[in-house]
This record gives C-alpha cells, structure tokens and sequence, in this order.
C-alpha cells in the first residue's frame, strides 16, 4: 500500500510539470487557430461575394486539467488565458469568476496564469465551470465578452473498492455439482470509471478454499467441490475481496464476508442403532397400553428426515400394533389385546422403518429404509381368581329349612403359584342376609326359611380372593329362584255381595268369585248343603280366578223376615300338603221386578220425591235474596260520588309556599306549609263546615271577634285560630295547621327584608354581620355599605 501512495505522489508531481509546459505553449497555439479561422472566413467571404459580421473571439485556450488531491508545497499551475487584444503593456487585466473562483481557482490578473489553491477531490465535484472576461486597467471597461471554459479535476486511484450490502448470506443444496451458482456479489468503486484503471476491479477468494470459488470478473461465487455433505459439515464462512487497477500490485482492495449454508436433501436412509430391540409387558396391561419404543436415525431435517413403522412379520402381529410419534420420530409399540402370561410368554416381531419422502435425484443410492427385530417378553402378573363361569344360577324351594344347600361356586388362581381362593358374599348383595357361602369350598347355604310370595328371585354375588397374593378379588353374579311350595289356602277373590231377589225360584244359579294358588292339574266341584269344595291346576305360578256356582233350594225369601244371609263355604285344594279355608258369603234379599230386575235391596222402600221439599226451595230462595242485596250495595257504593269533607270557595294556586331562613342556614334550611287554613274565609270566622256532620250548635264567635287586619302579627293570628279549633266541636278533625318560628314585633334582630328596608330607616347597627363568615358576607355588604354611605354624607 504504501508503495502505491509513493507512485501516486510521483504521477501527481510528474502531471504539475507537464500541464505548466502545455499551458505555456497554449497561447501560440491558440493565436494560430484564430489566424487560421480568420483567414479561412476572408476566404469564404471573398467567394461569395458577400460580407459576414460576427463578433471577434480574441481568446485562446486549451481544455484545462488539475489532479485531484494534490499535496504540494506551491498551488498547482492549473492553466493561462491569453487574449489576442493583450499587447503586452500591463493595460490589460484578467478576472475570473464563476464556480470556486476566488476561493479555488485564482488568476493572476496581468499573466492569465490560474492556479488551485485547494486540495480537489473528484469524488465530491468533478469539474468547474468559470467565467474568464479581459478589462482596460484603467477604465475597467471589457476589451472582449466574457467566456466560459472547463476545469476538470483528473482522477487518481485514491478509493478503494467497496462492498456496500455486505456482509452476505446464501444457502446451496448439499450434494450439489461442482460449479453450480451460490451467489454473486458486487463491489463499487468511486474512481472515474473511463480515466485508466482506477476503477476496474478483479474479484478473488481469500477465504473458503477447496470448497468455493469466485469468477475474476463478474464476482459469481459457485461450489467447488462435489458431494458437500451437509451433516458432516453446515455452514461455512468465504471471504472475497474485489481489487481495482485490473488486479495489479498498486491496486486497492475491499474485502467482505459471505455466510454460506447448506441445505439438505434426502441423502441418508433411516438406520437403527441395533439390530434387536428387547421389551417386555405385564399380562394385566389392557388394550392400548404402550409396550416399549424404538427410533431409526435419520440425520436428514424436516420431511427429508421423516420416518414411518410398520410390522413385516412375526407371530405378535394380531397382538400389537406400532404407530409413529410426529415429535420424537419414534415408533410407539401398543398392545392391541391382552396377554396371558400362562398362554404364551415371548413374541417376536420384525420391524420396518422407511422415509416418508424419497429424493429421485438420491434413488439410486440404495434402499430408504431399515430392518430390526424386536422380542416382546410377556411378564407374569399376580391375577385376580378366575371363576369358572362368567354366572351361576340355583334354585331353592320356599320355606326350606336352615342350611339348606343352594349350589357351589369354584374359582382358581391363573397364577403359575395357583395359590388357594377364599369365598365370601358382600353384604351389600345380600342386605338381609338369606344365604352363606363357604369360604373354602364355596357352597351356598341358606340361612332362614324363604317366601316365594314375598320374593320369588335373589340377585347376590360371591366374591373370590387369592391367599397369600395381593388380596386381589373377582365377583360373580348368582341368581337364586325360589321354587313355589302349596303354602297358601284359596281364598275369595273379594268379599262381595251376592244379591238375590225375593221371588227367586229353586235352582236359580249366582256366581260367586274365587282367587286361589294353583298347584294341582285337574279340578274337582263337590256340592253340599252349605258349602262347596274347589280344586285348583297347576298354572305357571300365577293367580286363577274360578267361578263357582250358589244354588236356591226353596222358593220366596221376605226382606221383612230377614234380608241377609251369611253363608259359610270351605275352600279346598289338592295340593301337598293339601291347605283348606273357610269363606262366609253374604247373600243380600232384594225386590226385583217381573223380569228378575233388582229395585231395591233395603229393609224399607224409599219413595223417590218427584220435586224438591218447602225448606230446600225456601233455602234456595234465601240464598239469591243475599246474593242481590250483596250486588245491589256494591254498586251503590262505587256509583257514590266522593266530595271533600271541606267546602272551600276556591283553591289557591298559592298553597305552596317555600321559606328560606336566611338568618339560619341559608338555602339547606327550608320548610313549606300550608296557608289554605289561613285564607278560607269560614275560617277566618271561627267555622268550618263539614259535609259529613251536620251540628246541631252554631257557637257564636268570640267575643271581639272580626276579621283580622293585614298588619296583625302572624304569630298571633295562628294560636288564637289553635284555640278556636279545638274548642270548636263543627271543626275537622284532621287540621293540618303548622307553627313556624317567627321574628316578628319584638325580635331584637327585627327584620331584614329589603322590602322593608325600603321605606323604614333602621338604627341598628349591622356591624356584627361581618363576623358571621362568608355565607352572609353579601349581607353585610349590602347593609355596611350603606351606613358607611350615610356617615360620609
């Protein structure tokens, strides 16, 4: 680096040299191009025949240049201007103007000669336009029109290349080609692209070899290695750098960072870390417990490492079942139905494990998939005892006598130690406690007489526990049916009437109803004089209901002689051991028409009334007379107009007075009442009639008595209206008068009425009203005001 600063600071010297020689020759130069120029217009002139006026150019010049960031003791010779009118004598003078001039560029004004004062960078400005124009010294008056010309700033290499979106970040597929594209970068450089080389930039990696490289010119990164594995090696960090002067040595140089990633593929297979997998499950686990889990490994990411299991074979193939874990890509094995220990204790299975997704690009680097065996161990568990039968059902007959044996459960232990079973029957199955059970052998008793009648079935459970194990216990149900024993005599179905008429003649059959227990099969009818015997069948355990038959052996019965009969029956049947009853049947005397129809079974004829008597219409009567009289009266009163008890002339829209004691505490101090009192005009004289009470006594008013003047004090007025009304016997009883505090005559604060104030001088003195506070300060304003008024006149 620094042997290029010292080769730019040569340049730069050598430039000075030789634009001073140029800008010293550039006024002959220039004399002869304007010579030239002039000639070959007097010729086209001549030509024509014709003159051509244009303005004369007397200045001369070439294209001026300065090298930027010059650092030189003197200012740097930029150029000379030089004018054809300038003889030489000091009467013509030179001033510059325009862009830098005077701060930039100075002329001297009597050479032309114009000079950089200033450091120029060509980055910040790239030329300057200025103004040259040739005045008379003396006159200051224009010899020429003034002219622009150029100052081009001429480049160096003084800016480095730069990388301005750097640092980079690409990402490749890994297994990628050799020379397959991972990113381009640019680099810019501030340098005049058209002046040299400063500006050309050669690209070169720095960092990242074998793995990438980058081309010279266009600075596209590309691999550089094949079959880049991303699980050996992810990311890798490039460094490029860009070199301007065409990549020579005095070149500056840029460097920037690409972060490189790889991506993956689909380039690995599952694979199990072992080959057997040992598991075992306890024979009480249930369905769908989990058993055990295995994993291939797979280092491929996201769905390129996706991983499924499946059974291929084995002899557990209808006893488990493998399903995949999303999260942990494992393989869940679970039991699909319940093992027996004492059945079968070892399984073994082949499992499968293969990618979800396969690359095509990567097929034909082998199978995506892997094999391993896994041998399930079934485990012993201490079972509950098994009965041999899921139910058991006995029967007993009723009324058997205690300990009679029922039946006999059994029960074993499917454990490998076949410990002994215990019985017993859980008391909640059994609350009245029929049966018992024997704890070791499991025959069941019962232990008290049984009733079919009551209850025909026993729905109890016999509980089996293992001795010695967990005291783990198995329950089955057993249904005992009570068998049916001829314990119940017939009897009648219901205790019914037998009506028979008084003219019945002999051999007229009644039916009579029976309800009896069936247990024979055939049926036998004996008559007798008094009784009749009934047999029953035998008819599933259910009510029958017979029908026998009461014959009438004589002829005329009288209802006056006797009107019932009570006829004793014995029921009998024929079972073992056969059980008898005794019914009595009442047969009841009626009157019966010509037709046997029955009209009245009672000891005296009713007579029915073919209307209703005096005292039930006289009742009736009575009662609608009330019920009128109740509706008149209620009409009546709701037609009844509701006056006030008091007659008033007239109502005072004024009755609603609100005071405001002032002197109190302000408006939080008010109270209403009723004047109506005071203005009715019959009160004023003592009497308030009523429409309700006529008197029978006017009382004469008071003596003095008269209409009270408007200048009476209130206070007054009131008690003597008090006492009128309460001595007056014509008054309402519900007056509503209300005594109020009143400062009338005789008050020491008299009163404070603006009104009155108006028209009464006071002496009193209102001092004392200041100090009563800010509520009456408007008061003691108004009054204080006043006095003092009054005292200054």
């Amino acid at each position: 680096m620094w042997e290029g600063l010292g080769l730019q600071v040569f340049l730069m010297c050598l430039g000075a040299v030789l634009y001073s020689a140029v800008a010293a020759s550039a006024p002959l130069e220039h004399s002869h191009r304007r010579r030239l120029s002039l000639h070959r217009h007097r010729e086209r002139t001549g030509k024509e025949g014709q003159v051509l006026h244009r303005s004369k150019r007397g200045w001369v010049w070439n294209q001026f240049f300065v090298i930027e960031e010059y650092t030189g003791p003197d200012p740097v010779l930029v150029g000379r201007l030089h004018s054809d009118v300038d003889a030489g004598d000091g009467n013509c003078k030179y001033i510059l103007s325009g862009e830098g001039a005077g701060t930039i560029f100075v002329i001297d004004d009597k050479t032309g000669n114009i000079h950089a004062t200033k450091t120029l960078d060509r980055e910040e400005q790239a030329q300057y336009t200025l103004t040259a124009q040739a005045v008379d010294r003396a006159t200051n008056k224009p010899l020429e029109p003034p002219s622009e010309f150029i100052v081009k700033v001429q480049d160096i290499n003084d800016n480095p290349p730069e990388f301005l979106h750097g640092p980079y970040y690409a990402r490749v597929p890994e297994m990628s080609n050799v020379g397959t594209s991972v990113m381009q970068v640019t680099a810019t450089d501030a340098d005049d692209p058209t002046y040299g080389n400063s500006a050309r930039l050669v690209y070169s990696i720095l960092q990242g070899q074998p793995y990438f490289s980058v081309e010279p010119q266009t600075g596209i990164i590309r691999t550089a290695l094949p079959n880049m594995d991303r699980e050996a090696r992810q990311e890798y960090d490039v460094v490029i750098q860009a070199k301007d002067m065409g990549g020579h040595m005095g070149g500056l140089s840029g460097t920037t960072e690409v972060k490189i990633t790889l991506t993956d593929v689909n380039d690995n297979p599952p694979k199990f870390p072992q080959s057997v997998y040992s598991m075992s499950v306890s024979e009480d686990k249930v369905s769908g417990e989990e058993v055990g889990r295995l994993k291939a490994k797979d280092p491929d990411l996201g769905e390129n490492g996706l991983v499924s299991y499946r059974f291929i074979e084995g002899d557990g193939m209808t006893v488990f079942e493998i399903t995949t874990d999303t999260d942990t890509r494992e393989g869940v094995i679970k039991l699909r139905k319940p093992v027996d220990f004492e059945t079968k204790r070892a399984y073994t299975l082949r499992v499968e494990a293969s990618n979800t997704h396969v690359d095509p690009r990567f097929i034909a680097w082998g199978p995506y998939k892997d094999t391993a065996t896994v041998k399930v161990m079934v485990e012993d568990a201490d079972e509950p005892p098994a009965f041999l039968a899921t139910s058991y059902s006995f029967e007993v007959e009723e009324n058997a006598h205690d300990g009679t044996v029922v039946g006999r459960v059994h029960a074993k232990d499917t454990d490998v130690a076949n410990n002994p079973v215990r019985y017993m029957i859980p008391r909640y199955t059994d609350v009245e406690q029929f049966f018992s059970v024997g704890p070791e052998d499991g025959i069941i008793k019962t232990t008290r007489p049984l009733d079919r009648e009551t209850l025909p079935w026993h729905n109890i459970s016999v509980s089996a526990t293992e001795i010695g194990g967990h005291h783990q216990d198995t329950k089955v149900r057993v249904n005992i049916k009570v068998k049916d024993m001829n314990d119940n005599a017939p009897e009648f179905a219901t205790q019914n009437e037998i009506l028979v008429c008084e003219n019945a003649s002999p051999g007229k059959v009644s039916p009579i109803i029976h309800n009896v227990y069936c247990t024979f099969p055939q049926v036998t009818f004996r008559k007798d004089r008094s009784f009749c015997i009934l047999a029953t069948t035998m008819c599933k355990n259910i009510f029958i209901l017979y029908t026998a038959s009461i014959y009438v052996t004589r002829r005329g019965f009288s209802r006056m002689t006797q009107d019932v009969y009570f006829l004793p029956i014995e029921i009998n049947d024929n079972g073992n051991p056969p059980m008898s009853s005794t019914n009595t049947l009442t047969i009841r005397v009626c009157s019966c028409d010509s037709k046997d129809t029955i009209l009245s079974c009672n000891v005296e004829p009713y007579i029915l009334p073919a209307g209703l008597s005096t005292g039930a219409l006289i009742a009736i009567l009575a009662c609608i007379v009330i019920l009128l009289a109740i509706v008149v009266l209620f009409v009546a009163l709701r037609r009844q107009k509701k006056e006030p008890l008091i007659v008033f002339e007239e109502e005072d829209i004024r009755e609603n007075i609100i005071t405001y004691d002032d002197e109190g505490g302000g408006e939080e101090d008010t109270e209403a009442f009723d004047i109506a009192t005071l203005q009715n005009p019959d009160g004023a004289n003592g009497f308030l009639p009523r429409k309700d009470i006529k008197p029978e006594l006017q009382y004469p008013m008071r003596p003095g008595g008269h209409p009270v003047a408007n200048t009476v004090d209130v206070d007054d007025f009131i008690k003597t209206r008090i006492n009128d009304a309460d001595s007056d016997p014509t008054a309402p009883p519900y007056d509503s008068i209300q005594i109020y505090g009143y400062e009338g005559r005789g008050s020491i604060a008299g009163s404070l009425s603006s009104l009155e104030s108006v028209t009464t001088d006071s002496d009193l003195d209102y001092d004392y009203l200041q100090s009563w506070g800010p509520r009456f300060k408007k008061l003691a304003d108004l009054y204080g005001t006043k006095d003092s008024a009054d005292d200054n006149s």
